[in-house]
């Protein structure tokens, strides 16, 4: 079966899908499955389970991961590094809905 016709293959564009095994996840973060396991508990990264019960992640979920490690390498607990990662996210997130909401309240004075 040629690859583009394979179950999955069109999945791996896309930044969500669970593509890669603990391992392989670590390897490419230059981290340690069990540095994993704690940004997992920690509640930062949820990763998704295969069949068998094994953690799968996205590429989305390592790049939070990736932030999480270089504060960790920066002196900062595993803790603190998932909090800041967090609130960076929220604060991304609040700064983002203020710009849109500011441009839709100036066309609504250029409507009048």
């Amino acid at each position: 079966m040629p690859a583009e016709n394979a179950p999955g293959a069109g999945n791996l564009d896309d930044d969500d899908y669970p593509a890669y095994t603990m391992g392989r996840a670590a390897d490419v973060l230059g981290a340690t499955p069990a540095f994993l396991r704690a940004v997992g508990e920690a509640g930062l990264i949820t990763p998704l389970r295969s069949g068998g019960g094994h953690r799968r992640y996205s590429r989305s979920q390592l790049r939070i991961a990736s932030r999480a490690r270089e504060l960790v390498d920066q002196g900062t607990p595993v803790e603190a590094a998932c909090r800041i990662v967090s609130l960076e996210d929220q604060l991304d997130d609040a700064l983002r809905l203020n710009r849109e909401m500011r441009r839709e309240l100036d066309g609504r004075g250029t409507d009048t």
